[in-house]
């Protein structure tokens, strides 16, 4: 570990002991394209739990070795302590953080080590809402090398939020892989006809990810139009879930929503999709979404947060107010019964993703924040 003469950058996110969500996947795709490229990769996790976290977890079946770092309330000195003698020991070059809690901790390490700092924020739905929060991470960009958010969405929010001047803060835009999937097993599964169309929604089963207002608008669609055959699966789990099977039964399609649950298998299920659907209230730039471009999906998705980056005009896809079910409802109806439009979308939403949301560019935009970060006088 940190034995070679490669340039090790230290990879940090918080995580405890579930599956994770977009920051970690990014972090974890990263990490793949940093060693691919040469470079040494030093996972660090922090975590309140005993037990190896789900992040950590990943790490070691891709062949990394990461390191765990408690953190054990809100000002831990020891979790500090900790942090500074992986890096040490590690022979970090460069510390890349992620989110709220390792931005703080990644930056007084980083600080005490004298090292450069990356700071990457993914979302700011409760980052600054306490002042102590908003104070941290003002010091945090401030004695940071470069900071960056996800999309311009959150990057505004939290220039507005902190009080901040345009160049303490940039973007950089998630990358994935392309999703290889194989069609016809989940759409045999789901008794899905090869003339049906497959609407896929991937997310948390929450409120905020707006599957109710999507089951209610597809009602809307089979009252309009019963001729058009169509299946809805929602995968993903969550405390909506028991809501949204009773909501599909009173509305009479049953027969056509699924409620997967989880599903590592995201990758097949996109390739059986013809529409992607994320009716949701709020975003950052979500990984689902970019998957679906890749997959070739036709989109249909709410226009707010970063989502709009990713769909910028209907040449990709189709954008309607989140929680308005007459827009969602005629989106649907245009989309569903138009198979040349659907094609169309999911070609341009490919090509998009391709040429702006590759692990390659975004890897390519953190290098260059790593070695020769902006000058932000």
């Amino acid at each position: 570990m940190g034995n070679d003469n490669r340039v090790v950058v230290a990879l940090m996110l918080e995580n405890e002991g579930g599956p994770g969500g977009g920051a970690e996947v990014v972090v974890l795709e990263l990490a793949e394209e940093l060693r691919h490229r040469g470079y040494g990769v030093c996972p660090i996790v922090l975590t309140h739990e005993h037990e190896a976290p789900w992040l950590e977890r990943q790490f070691v079946e891709r062949g990394f070795e990461p390191e765990r770092v408690r953190i054990r309330g809100p000002i831990d000195f020891r979790c500090l302590r900790d942090l500074v003698g992986v890096l040490r020991r590690r022979r970090v070059a460069t510390v890349h953080s992620h989110e709220f809690a390792m931005t703080v901790y990644g930056t007084a390490a980083a600080r005490w080590l004298r090292l450069p700092h990356v700071i990457t924020l993914h979302g700011n739905m409760w980052m600054t809402d306490a002042w102590r929060r908003r104070v941290a991470l003002r010091w945090a960009i401030r004695h940071s090398d470069a900071t960056v958010a996800v999309s311009h969405d959150t990057r505004r929010q939290l220039l507005a939020d902190l009080g901040l001047p345009d160049a303490a803060i940039d973007t950089v835009w998630n990358g994935i892989p392309a999703p290889a999937g194989e069609r016809t097993a989940v759409r045999a599964e789901l008794g899905v006809r090869p003339e049906e169309v497959l609407i896929l929604a991937i997310g948390t089963l929450i409120e905020r990810k707006g599957h109710a207002v999507l089951i209610r608008s597809l009602a809307e669609v089979y009252r309009r139009a019963p001729e058009i055959g169509w299946h809805l699966a929602i995968a993903g789990d969550g405390p909506e879930r028991d809501h949204l099977a009773t909501l599909a039964a009173e509305a009479g399609l049953a027969g056509r929503v699924r409620l997967l649950g989880f599903r590592p298998d995201a990758a097949h299920l996109l390739a059986a999709a013809d529409v992607f659907a994320m009716p949701s209230q709020w975003e950052g730039l979500p990984l689902a979404l970019l998957e679906a471009m890749f997959a070739g999906n036709a989109v249909i998705a709410s226009g707010i947060s970063g989502i709009p980056e990713a769909i910028p005009s209907e040449e990709f896809g189709v954008l309607v107010p989140p929680g308005d079910v007459p827009a969602l409802t005629s989106a649907l109806h245009r989309v569903l019964g138009d198979a040349a439009l659907r094609s169309r979308l999911g070609r341009a939403a490919q090509a998009r993703a391709r040429e702006f949301f590759t692990v390659g560019r975004m890897t390519e935009a953190y290098l260059r924040r790593y070695f020769s970060p902006p000058d932000r006088r």
